[in-house]
């Protein structure tokens, strides 16, 4: 195994090992703390003999880092009882406490950008430093954070089930934060989220992994050599990843066959029409409207019923889709771009570009905003002057 190879392993063994430190009587905070400091010194000395035990090494590692601190901080005699209690070295407890750390890592108590930060750090052993890259923030502003988060579950003890509903949440944002910085988001919560799945039998979040492969099926796809935003209907499909999609279809079914629908599965579903297209022209829009009446049900949410409202317009003509749109805020994010596509398929050029142009003025990313640009500009060049 190469060093590099050895690293990425105890990274991935990063909240087992937090797990038992804290079981040992280390707080959350400095557990966390103390394993990150394990893990920098592990590429700074760049051992030429790999541990045997990776997981021993980093338990060592860090309950001696942990009590390097503890030292400093508090009474001689509690660093005395500690030390005593510092066991001999061999292979490390099995016991493995990674759900626990999702759970704690999602706490309510905790905003939602605490909560990714924090289950980056302690379950994906990622450091500050790669998080702040990858949120394209400064590392002191991202430290802040992430110390502000362990400050507020530091008290919260792994006695309670943990919600996994919002912990599917967490790691749905950091899949939709995609790829910036040296740290592949999407890739990290695709790998998270198998993570969790191999410990909870649970159908949302078999349906959740299924949603992020099928949409990470396309990703080759969504964007020019220069950056620009290719739409579903243009993209070619002969890029996408069948391996990821025929994974991400078996999983969704198995979910099905369970009979406990949830928001994740009914996504995934949705997706999973997409790819089973093999052309735009050849999607099942008529079934896609019927999932997404159940997210509807399931969620009432005015973004969903946007998107539906656009299905309904593929799936029953243009101005069936604008009806729906009509019953909604046009102050949702993209209706004025949705209202612009619908109004295109319905004819009505000079409307859809003005809109288009509006809703480029919203956009509220660089990629979004350049592509309804060319919309509008593509629309125009039509129009007679």
């Amino acid at each position: 195994m190469t060093f590099e190879e050895d690293a990425e392993l105890l990274r991935r063994l990063t909240p087992s090992v937090i797990g038992v430190l804290v079981r040992r009587g280390a707080d959350f905070a400095a557990a966390e703390d103390a394993v990150q400091d394990a893990l920098v010194e592990a590429v700074r000395r760049r051992p030429a003999d790999p541990p045997r035990d990776p997981k021993g090494w980093l338990v060592t590692a860090a309950w001696r880092k942990f009590l390097d601190a503890t030292r400093a901080d508090t009474a001689r005699r509690r660093r005395e009882d500690l030390a005593d209690e510092e066991p001999a070295p061999g292979p490390a407890s099995a016991a493995d406490d990674t759900l626990q750390l999702y759970f704690l890592c999602a706490h309510p108590s905790l905003t939602a950008s605490s909560a990714v930060a924090l289950t980056l750090r302690a379950v994906g052993g990622l450091t500050t430093r790669q998080i702040a890259r990858a949120y394209l923030v400064p590392e002191a502003t991202m430290a802040q954070r992430i110390s502000r988060a362990k400050r507020t579950v530091s008290g919260v003890r792994f006695d309670r089930p943990g919600d996994v509903a919002t912990v599917l949440r967490v790691l749905y944002l950091v899949f939709n934060e995609g790829y910036s910085g040296d740290v592949d988001l999407a890739a990290e919560a695709i790998r998270l989220t198998r993570l969790l799945a191999a410990r909870v039998d649970h159908p949302e979040v078999a349906g959740l992994l299924a949603l992020m492969l099928l949409h990470h099926a396309r990703r080759a796809a969504r964007t020019t050599p220069d950056g620009g935003l290719v739409p579903l209907a243009e993209q070619d499909r002969g890029r996408w990843d069948t391996a990821l999609i025929t994974e991400g279809v078996g999983i969704l079914r198995a979910a099905l066959a369970r009979d406990r629908l949830g928001e994740f599965q009914a996504q995934a579903a949705v997706a999973a029409l997409h790819a089973d297209a093999p052309t735009a022209e050849e999607t099942d829009w008529t079934q896609i409207v019927e999932w997404y009446d159940e997210l509807v049900r399931l969620t009432d949410s005015p973004v969903v019923r946007l998107n539906r409202a656009v299905a309904v317009g593929e799936a029953e003509g243009p101005r069936a889709g604008l009806a729906a749109l009509a019953e909604l805020d046009v102050s949702l994010p993209r209706h004025t771009a949705a209202t612009a596509y619908l109004r295109e398929r319905d004819g009505d050029l000079a409307t859809a570009a003005r809109l288009y142009a509006e809703a480029a003025r919203k956009a509220s990313n660089l990629a979004e905003r350049d592509h309804l640009t060319r919309q509008a500009a593509r629309l125009n060049t039509r129009e007679p002057r």
